[in-house]
């Protein structure tokens, strides 16, 4: 029993000075902060890609005097492209291997138009296809 009695005396001053778990841990930060570190993070996307764009060389220029008129692929890695240099046409076969001079073409290529978005007035009505859908399909 006294070693009971030594280890419970000697256990007693521990407890009285013992801290809870978890006071020195930092708190979390609020829903404020969440939202200012997400706003900084879109702010240093959004500013970075303004500095890429001015910057010299960055590829996202087209050339000067240099014009995609019309490209055709022709399988995995081969096309047909015709391209614009100072008002002449070029029509150039590009592969895997390298880019060849096919021919100049005498008369431009037309250009062709814009494309347009489809006329939604003209589109049948979704609730009627459905119904003539399911009608068939008794």
């Amino acid at each position: 029993m006294s070693v009971i009695a030594l280890v419970l005396a000697a256990a007693a001053p521990m407890t009285r000075h013992a801290t809870q778990v978890g006071n020195q841990a930092p708190t979390s930060p609020g829903l404020f902060g969440a939202v200012f570190a997400l706003l900084l993070v879109l702010g240093l996307i959004v500013g970075l890609g303004w500095l890429l764009k001015r910057m010299p060389g960055s590829g996202f220029r087209p050339a000067a005097g240099l014009k995609l008129v019309a490209s055709l692929p022709l399988g995995a890695k081969e096309r047909v492209v015709v391209v614009e240099v100072a008002g002449q046409q070029l029509l150039l076969g590009v592969t895997a291997g390298g880019i060849n001079a096919l021919h100049t073409l005498d008369t431009p290529l037309p250009t062709p138009p814009p494309p347009s978005l489809p006329d939604l007035k003209k589109l049948p009505d979704f609730a009627q296809l459905l119904a003539q859908k399911l009608r068939k399909d008794r």
